[in-house]
């Protein structure tokens, strides 16, 4: 027989376009159109519906950018319809190809009663089945028009980013307001087709089922009259029905379809515009749910649940009934999808604490999977965290975007720097907006990289970020799917069905030990300075806040603890470090709004925290040192209040080339005339940190123009391209021992003061930086003199070792990493320690000098950059940020100089020593929380962890009369198998493995 394949397909292709799509809808009347333009920002439903609108008509321009307007359509279903399935068809002027990044709808009765969403692949309402003929409709449209931020050319600069810069050009034409009949069997004809031919196409070409599909599809395209297809569409379908029923390989992969609508809780859109989005899709899937007996929806994020509660109550009561029913599924257990990489220990085990909560208070529903399908990578102190939330899977797709090296499973087990091991899952379909074509299920089939072990996948089904989630059509595919030669098997399931499934066949997975780095998207560490440090700064006030009035409320009977405050404003902090707020990846409305919601939120917490302080120190006139740091500081204990002891003295002298010599007795540091730090002595070790021949504190500007993701990425070839900020305008010695630099560069301009203070082994380092450069890229680079194979930098409770060489590809990828306050190079014995108070990008290499052989170990802090794209003026304008160098610094050092250039001591005058409400006899122990119970009840808890690295034996005294002691979960309810502990009164004898997080609940006596 002659191949005859491919003219087949093309055959197919323009008669599903051309003739038998177009006949889904073979008759339809206009609908009568009319707006209301809503002034400003959103108002509510009851208003929109209630405005009275002027008449419009298709073909007419609407919406100003990030406008909202009413549309009414009005009409009748005519007579001659009775009998048939009618729908409207309500175009606001999409563009298929850009479901969830373009104008959307919500679809109203008059009697305000939410019907569904409209979005670019999901523009139909139905009217009546069967219709009687002569129906009135009315339809009330809520119409966004949000603008297009990522067009076809993407990641160029656009003002549309921001209401305020954004014009009021109209931004669409109204396509289509029609009512139509609506032909099932035509509409069934199509999604059979779809699979047919999506499913051919993969297939060998030599293979013998994809010419019985050949042979079936052109023998049913024999049956089209194409002058006549609604009337021959049944015929065409009967000649299908038999290879559409011959059922799967035993051996086939099995795929567990979860209905989802990832939904960027801001990204091109502000955070409330994602209320209305999730109101659309949620409308939406309640809807489908209803239709559809098999399907199962799952949404995550906490906080987009909570929105539906507060601001759409009528939508709200459709979820909860469709959660009831076991169909809508509330999945991953955190308040938002927030970026894993940045977030601090405490915020990232109450992203759990938050989430799990509102799932658990609302609908009785225990979440045991994390569900980050979109995260830009994983710090490796996340598994703990996940099982201390009493959680016990992950699930994340985005590993598959790196660019260099392919992860080698799909199913594992993934260990953290506690020796925890989290089951994972990376959905081989990789994408998180599957639509069930065949090209998606057979790459999921091809690509699982688990074969012979392993059979089941699960593909996140649905358009996300406002498309509507899932669709008519991806449900019905699905259906043809769950048994067909050829093809993976397809099934309806919630994520803990398939994670159940996927941990049965495979008891023996594969472990991956270490962080999930994510070779893409590594500026984010950077872009966006203003959001960084208003979330680390919000994370530190948090932490005194609590702590000090946990103190209050146990010692000062007048003092009440703020529990809906620290709450609100966890929530709030929470919210901020969804993945593409806090990595700066958003558009400028976003991070403007970001910026003074920390501001606010900070003066909140200071207000929060003085309250506390001022009845704890009482009336009196002594100055008392607050030391919020769990360490002992200047004499001050740690959670306690006295005044401070500062031992010796710090002098400056000039320096005789120049410059100027800081010198504690401790440290010697010189400053040259250049503003840079030549040397930096430990004297007790005798020990020059400075490499030979260099200079610390040196900026450097890199042309910074990534080939794509301007805000996300920096791509490797940046470092070809450097200037070393070596000319300084002015370095004049400050107040105390310090020295004052000024440079001028660009259109910017750099201050920094040097700093050593008695009794500190540390050089502080204070930048202020107005920047107002395009498409650069800032550091700070410290040569140091030590030979290292590897360094640590701070994660989520502990820290994690990265290598300083690139022996293969791995490792080379990781040229910018993330640290929290510190980064730690050592040699056997001696070390030094690099702390931030706002930074998190960082890169470490390593060179071997022909002078001497000796190895320079050089740590760069990066502080700025200045993408265009989403937002075009990114970081322009003064920052400020402080670092310190640590000479002579083990581990334990750089632990402690972090808190300290975080938690900076605070100063009130009062009458008594505040004695501390925990101590702590072992300074490898961290505390990172004291708090008052999240129920009420009054009980103290404190949450720690081994911070060094090692075992540690240590005493937990409690300041306060202790009933009994409770080891708990993160959500503060006792662990059943937790290792009894041994105490005595108000001491607790502890005992922990390498990074081991522990939490304790102590009622009061």
């Amino acid at each position: 027989m002659h191949d005859d394949r491919t003219l087949v397909e093309a055959r197919l292709k323009r008669v599903l376009d051309e003739r038998i799509r177009p006949a889904v809808y073979p008759a339809s009347v206009p609908l009568d159109v009319a707006v209301w333009h809503a002034p400003g920002e959103p108002v509510p439903v009851a208003e929109g519906l209630a405005a009275e609108p002027s008449p419009t008509a298709v073909g007419e321009r609407w919406g100003a950018p990030w406008g909202t307007s009413w549309f009414r359509v009005t009409g009748t279903v005519p007579k001659e319809w009775a009998g048939r399935t009618v729908e409207a068809i309500l175009d606001l002027g999409f563009d298929e190809n850009m479901p969830g990044f373009q104008c959307e709808g919500l679809v109203y009765r008059p009697d305000g009663t939410p019907v569904k969403g409209l979005n670019p692949r999901n523009q139909w309402v139905r009217i009546a089945a069967p219709a009687e003929g002569g129906e009135e409709v009315c339809l009330h449209i809520e119409a966004a028009s949000n603008p297009v931020i990522l067009d076809y050319h993407p990641f160029l600069p656009t003002r549309l980013g921001d209401k305020e810069t954004a014009g009021s050009e109209p931004q669409y034409t109204l396509e289509r307001m029609d009512l139509a009949v609506f032909d099932e069997t035509v509409w069934q004809l199509v999604i059979d087709l779809e699979v047919l031919g999506e499913l051919m196409r993969e297939l060998p070409e030599d293979s013998g089922r994809r010419y019985d599909i050949v042979r079936a599809v052109g023998r049913a395209l024999d049956a089209v009259d194409l002058q006549d297809v609604n009337g021959s569409a049944a015929a065409a379908r009967a000649r299908l029905e038999k290879v559409l029923s011959t059922p799967a390989e035993p051996s086939a992969h099995r795929i567990s379809a979860v209905g989802h609508a990832h939904i960027d809780s801001a990204w091109l859109w502000p955070l409330r515009e994602t209320v209305r989005k999730v109101a659309r899709t949620t409308s939406n899937m309640t809807a489908l749910i209803e239709d559809e007996p098999d399907f199962v929806f799952a949404m995550s994020q906490a906080q987009q649940w909570a929105w539906i509660k507060e601001h759409r109550p009528e939508v709200w009561a459709r979820v909860k009934k469709a959660v009831a029913d076991g169909r809508f599924v509330p999945a991953g257990g955190m308040w938002v999808e927030s970026d894993t990489n940045m977030p601090g220990s405490e915020a990232m085990a109450r992203q759990f604490v938050h989430g799990k909560r509102f799932f658990l208070d609302e609908f009785g529903v225990e979440n045991d999977e994390a569900w980050l399908p979109d995260t830009f990578g994983f710090a490796a102190g996340l598994p703990q965290i996940i099982k201390a939330a009493g959680s016990k899977w992950l699930l994340t797709q985005k590993i598959s975007w790196s660019q260099t090296n392919r992860f080698p499973h799909h199913t594992f087990n993934w260990e953290g720097i506690d020796g925890t091991r989290i089951f994972t899952h990376f959905p081989p379909v990789d994408t998180y907006n599957c639509s069930m074509k065949g090209s998606e299920i057979a790459h999921a089939a091809k690509n699982f990289k688990d074969k012979g072990v392993a059979r089941h996948s699960l593909a996140p089904t649905g358009w996300g970020d406002g498309g509507g989630g899932t669709t008519r059509e991806m449900i019905a595919k699905a259906a043809r799917l769950q048994d067909l030669e050829g093809s993976a098997t397809v099934r309806w399931e919630t994520p803990e069905q398939f994670f159940e499934k996927a941990e049965a066949e495979y008891p023996n997975a594969p472990v991956w030990v270490g962080e999930l780095y994510l070779e893409l998207h590594r500026a984010t560490l950077t872009s966006q300075a203003g959001t960084k440090q208003g979330n680390r700064r919000s994370e530190h006030l948090l932490r005194e806040a609590e702590l000090w009035a946990a103190t209050a409320a146990v010692r000062c009977d007048e003092f009440s603890y703020p529990y809906e405050e620290l709450d609100r404003i966890w929530k709030t902090v929470l919210l901020h470090q969804f993945h593409d707020i806090l990595p700066g990846s958003s558009i400028a409305w976003v991070h403007r709004e970001a910026r003074a919601t920390y501001a606010a939120l900070a003066r909140e917490l200071a207000g929060i925290i003085e309250a506390a302080q001022r009845a704890l120190a009482g009336e009196g006139g002594e100055d008392l040192v607050f030391n919020s740091t769990p360490h002992t500081c200047h004499g001050v204990p740690a959670g306690g209040a006295r005044p401070e002891v500062i031992d010796g003295q710090a002098a400056i002298a000039p320096r005789a080339d120049g410059g100027f010599v800081l010198d504690n007795g401790l440290l010697r540091v010189e400053i040259d005339g250049r503003g840079l730090v030549v040397s930096a002595y430990d004297i007790a070790a005798d020990r020059e940190t400075v490499a030979p021949g260099t200079a610390a504190n040196l900026p450097q500007l890199h042309a910074d123009f990534p080939n794509m993701w301007d805000a996300w990425d920096v791509d490797e070839f940046y470092r070809n391209t450097v200037t070393d900020l070596t000319e300084a305008d002015e370095v004049v010695a400050g107040e105390g021992a310090s020295v004052r630099i000024v440079r001028t560069f660009g259109a910017s301009r750099m201050t920094q003061i040097l700093s050593l203070a008695p009794g500190s082994r540390r050089l502080d380092i204070d930048t202020e930086v107005d920047w107002h450069e395009t498409e650069k890229f800032l550091k700070l680079a410290f040569p140091l003199d030590i030979h290292a194979e590897r360094y640590a930098s701070e994660t989520q409770f502990g820290h994690f070792y990265r290598p300083t060489h690139t022996n293969t590809s791995w490792e080379a990828a990781k040229f910018e990493a993330c640290n929290h306050r510190f980064v730690h190079v050592e040699e056997p014995g001696w070390g030094v320690a690099l702390v931030n108070d706002s930074t998190y990008g960082h890169d470490v290499t390593r060179a071997v000098r022909a002078e001497d052989a000796g190895t320079t170990t050089t740590v760069r802090v990066s502080l700025l950059r200045a993408p265009r794209f989403p937002d075009p003026e990114t970081d322009q304008g003064v920052h400020r940020f402080r670092h310190a160098l640590v000479p002579g610094a083990a581990i334990g050092d750089a632990v402690r100089e972090g808190y300290r250039v975080n938690l900076p001591e605070r100063r009130v005058r009062g009458g008594s020593e505040v004695a501390p409400l925990i101590t702590v006899d072992n300074d490898a122990v961290v505390v990172t929380a004291v708090k008052l119970a999240d129920d009420g009840s009054g009980d103290v808890v404190v949450r720690f962890h081994e911070a060094h690295g090692g075992r540690a034996r240590a005493t937990l005294t409690a300041g306060f009369e202790v009933g009994s002691v409770t080891v708990t979960d993160l959500l503060e309810r006792p662990l059943a198998d937790a290792t009894a502990l041994e105490r005595t009164g108000g001491a607790i004898a502890v005992k922990l493995r390498p990074f081991e997080l522990v939490t304790l609940r102590l009622t009061r006596g």
